[in-house]
């Protein structure tokens, strides 16, 4: 890696840290009731205490203005003419904006779902496509109900002092691992890019871990769940295809990079409809919930998901280095984790219960 590329790296990454702390930090002395939660709702949300939800806007104005600084230093290519980033650049301008207004109004579920689906067709028209078949409307029906799907997830996983943002931190930490693994460190504009999210999210982290003084809210995870879900498509889902291998290659490596967010969602939903209600209701009972009920306080829970996190990196980075070696079956053997962590936390939902 050349010194230029290693300066515009950390540039980007720092620029993201210092533009979220920031813009949050000022966002948060002034706010007085712009998206405070939990006033007269202490159903769906932990903390019993009224704060700002306005994280999620530190995520924008990041990817905002990294984008102008790219198309700045580097002007000889204009990202306006890649199909692909425009696509992000919509689907993610409108998450935000659909997010930020459930935040201060609280739309309808339909709405949102309507929006979220949306999101998942603008991806399909600009080329950010699944391609885990032959047949194309196969691969546009996966790619919307991942993109549906994980907007949702995070959302749903946003329950708890800094648990979104560190399953958020790590999941493009491995989207990026494997971009450097399969095509080595460049400068390029999804490089680059997921640096300087990664950096909003650790600014961000800085006032949303445990005791947290600013939640998230919608606009932080409907953007953060769409932008995840556009790198995981771009950097994990289609790995089969350029290694040559199965394409289900890359779907039991996105399943091990979501280890985190997938046992939740897939947990919360079994509960539900086994006791007969709907999965889309919020409510108390996440693995994050369960976890305090088996006796763990709040920060232990975070670093609970630190670590689960933090190993669903190194297993995905080791998968990838295995697919890149031409070995498909590491990657497959390898989602043994995910299915351990999934195990773990289930059952503890049905030993500790609230």
């Amino acid at each position: 890696m050349t010194f230029e590329i290693t300066l515009a790296c950390i540039g980007f990454l720092i620029m993201g840290i210092i533009m979220s702390y920031v813009s949050n930090g000022i966002l948060l002395r002034f706010s007085q009731s712009l998206g405070i939660r939990n006033k007269n709702d202490v159903t769906v949300r932990w903390a019993n205490e009224s704060k700002p939800s306005l994280g999620g806007i530190g995520f924008f104005v990041a990817f905002f203005f990294g984008t102008v600084a790219y198309s700045i230093i580097f002007n000889n290519e204009n990202i306006f003419q890649n199909r692909q980033f425009v696509g992000l650049m919509t689907a993610g301008t409108i998450s935000f904006i659909m997010g930020l207004a459930d935040d201060a109004y609280n739309t309808r579920p339909f709405i949102k779902l309507f929006v979220q689906i949306l999101c998942g067709m603008i991806f399909v028209y600009t080329h950010n496509i699944i391609e885990l078949t032959q047949i194309g409307w196969v691969n546009a029906l996966i790619t919307v109900t991942w993109v549906v799907g994980m907007m949702n997830s995070l959302n749903m996983l946003d329950n708890m002092d800094g648990i979104t943002g560190t399953t958020s931190l790590f999941l493009l930490l491995s989207c990026l691992a494997s971009n450097v693994i399969l095509f080595d460190w460049n400068m390029n504009i999804w490089t680059l890019t997921m640096l300087i999210q990664i950096g909003a999210i650790i600014g961000f982290l800085g006032y949303n871990i445990y005791p947290s003084k600013l939640f998230m809210g919608d606009a932080g995870s409907q953007f953060i769940g769409l932008f995840v879900a556009f790198f995981s498509i771009h950097e994990l889902w289609n790995i089969g295809n350029v290694t040559l291998l199965n394409p289900l290659t890359g779907g039991a490596i996105t399943l091990i990079a979501f280890t985190p967010a997938i046992s939740d969602t897939l947990t919360v939903v079994i509960n539900r409809l086994r006791k007969g209600k709907s999965p889309m209701v919020g409510g108390k009972d996440h693995t994050t919930h369960h976890l305090v009920y088996s006796g763990l306080n709040d920060r232990q829970v975070w670093l609970v998901f630190l670590g689960i996190g933090l190993m669903a990196t190194l297993v995905t980075i080791l998968a990838v280095v295995f697919a890149k070696m031409g070995n498909p079956w590491m990657a497959f053997f390898l989602t043994s984790y995910f299915f351990a962590v999934f195990f773990v936390l289930y059952r503890n939902t049905i030993v500790h219960k609230k």
